[in-house]
């Protein structure tokens, strides 16, 4: 009769649900680590409010759960969208929350150009939606800037195009800002440096530029991805220097070229629109100096001409002063009797005046005066009672009103001793019945543990008639042929141990094992001094 499969299976170890959730996700991750996978993202609504984002790989039959840690999810060069095609590097693990396997993603691509350009026409609308590439914010360019500032790689021929047109058309100062133009964290090197020359103080050690060049020779559209990154698209808009893009050759096109003040096919396109010719400018300005001249010139002559015509036309200076000189002869010969007669009358005034000055008017006046003083400073006396009745009032006031808020606050904190005290207490009970239900689980496991090693042990097998067998050193013997004649060794019973000697006739004991004599296979015990010996230590077989 067949056993019972739960009989077979009783002795088999027990998991626990999280030990085996564990277990499988070792071996999950032990068995792929990191893989590449290609799918279509679904799902994504956006990161977590925690920074972390979680959506769903998938292609025409199968789908596959995915997360983006917030630190990844910040340093991503592609984000995350909707509809995306995406080649996605990762770790596979499982989430034992949910008994699901996932994809944790490290790096993330587009699957192809059809999904950059897709990607970059999305971007494009939505930058377009907020007013980045409106002509209005863009500025006009300085017609001489005194210095240049390039963001571009300091290792590659643009910068050397550069500097080569600089100095045929005009040369000026330059100040090279080294980026990384292609790459992991290119663009945000490349917003950097767009904000970090926006940043220089006017009048600074560091001078600041008057234009800015952003430049980067051809490629393919994966080399020129960076220059389609939103930052760098937002740290161009926000430019408060005015900014020339030039980055590949005429026929590519990127965003930033959408939100720079003017978009160069080449760099060294970019550089004859940042500067005039200077020989141009010499000729241009020669000929302004002499038109100026000649101009000047004849405008003297005309000058010269009106002021002759005008000094003909004044007449002499004895015509324009005989009238204020006979003005002055008739003032002059009235001033002698003009003072006689105001002489004469601030006498009068004066004698007026002195005539009112007695002792009798002066004594009535310090009288006058004093009577004055006396009543104000009954007055001040009386107003200082007052006053100071009044504050006596609010004073006493002020002391009951601080008496009873005293009174009350010390009840209050009373009370929230009284509280903080019943809290405690409560969360003292919680602690000392929280810490008896962990002992008590613990107890649990510790008793499982035991019975889980006492069904693993030897000792068990040696309890069923079974003994273990030892060589003079302790260790087990496991086969006839490691036991050499003569060797001493120690039988381990469930009760103790024997110690015993291995005899030396081994072909006699493989003989007699067939025979029907001796059912057990035992050997028949030898004579004379060796039989004593094996009486005395028991026998191995």
């Amino acid at each position: 009769m067949p056993a019972n499969p739960a009989q077979l299976l009783a002795n088999a170890p027990e998991y626990t649900v999280s030990e085996l959730s564990s277990a499988l996700k070792r071996t999950v991750e032990n068995a792929y680590g990191h893989v590449r996978v290609r799918g279509e993202i679904s799902g994504f609504r956006g990161p977590h409010g925690s920074g972390h984002c979680y959506f769903a790989l998938k292609d025409e039959s199968a789908k596959i759960e995915a997360v983006i840690w917030k630190g990844v999810h910040g340093r991503m060069r592609f984000k995350p969208q909707e509809g995306l095609e995406v080649i996605a590097t990762g770790k596979l693990t499982t989430y034992p929350g949910s008994s699901k396997y996932q994809i944790v993603i490290e790096a993330l691509e587009p699957a192809g150009i059809g999904a950059l350009m897709a990607l970059m026409e999305e971007r494009k609308k939505k930058l377009a939606a907020e007013g980045l590439f409106d002509e209005a914010r863009k500025q006009l360019l300085p017609w001489l800037p005194e210095v240049i500032g390039v963001v571009t790689s300091p290792t590659g021929a643009v910068i050397r195009d550069i500097l080569h047109r600089l100095e045929d058309r005009f040369p000026r100062r330059v100040l090279v800002w080294p980026v990384r133009v292609q790459g992991e964290g290119s663009a945000e090197q490349i917003a950097a440096a767009i904000d970090g020359f926006n940043a220089l103080p006017e009048g600074g050690h560091v001078p600041r530029p008057d234009l800015l060049i952003v430049a980067r020779g051809g490629g393919s559209l994966e080399d020129l991805w960076s220059f389609n990154e939103e930052i760098v698209v937002r740290a161009a808009a926000s430019s408060m220097i005015p900014l020339i893009s030039a980055v590949g050759h005429e026929t590519d096109v990127t965003l930033i070229d959408f939100a720079a003040d003017k978009r160069a096919p080449t760099p060294t396109a970019a550089a004859e629109m940042a500067v005039p010719v200077r020989t141009e400018l010499f000729v241009e300005v020669s000929g302004f100096a002499a038109r100026a001249i000649v101009a000047w010139r004849r405008g003297h002559d005309d000058r010269r001409t009106e002021l002759r015509s005008a000094a003909r036309a004044l007449p002499g200076a004895g015509e324009l002063l005989a009238i204020p000189r006979q003005k002055l002869d008739g003032v002059a010969a009235a001033l002698p009797r003009v003072l006689r007669a105001s002489t004469h009358l601030h006498h009068r005034r004066f004698t007026e005046i002195s005539r009112g000055l007695t002792l009798r008017v002066l004594r009535a006046q310090v009288a006058h005066a004093k009577q004055s003083v006396a009543a104000t400073g009954a007055r001040l006396a009386h107003g200082t009672q007052v006053v100071l009745r009044h504050r006596r009032d609010r004073f006493v006031g002020l002391a009951i009103r601080l008496k009873a808020s005293r009174l009350a606050n010390a009840q209050a904190q009373r009370d929230r001793i009284a509280r903080a005290n019943e809290r405690t207490q409560r969360l003292a009970e919680r602690t000392r019945r929280a810490l008896a239900t962990l002992l008590q689980r613990h107890e649990a496991r510790i008793t499982y543990s035991g019975q889980l090693l006492a069904a693993f042990s030897y000792r068990g097998v040696l309890a069923r008639g079974f003994a273990l067998v030892r060589d003079d050193a302790g260790q087990a013997l496991r086969s006839a042929s490691a036991v050499g004649p003569g060797a001493r060794l120690t039988l381990e019973f469930t009760d103790g141990r024997v110690a015993a000697t291995a005899d030396d006739d081994q072909s006699a004991a493989t003989s007699s094992a067939p025979t029907g004599s001796n059912p057990r296979g035992r050997p028949k015990p030898a004579s004379g001094k060796r039989a004593a010996k094996a009486a005395d230590q028991g026998s191995l077989f």
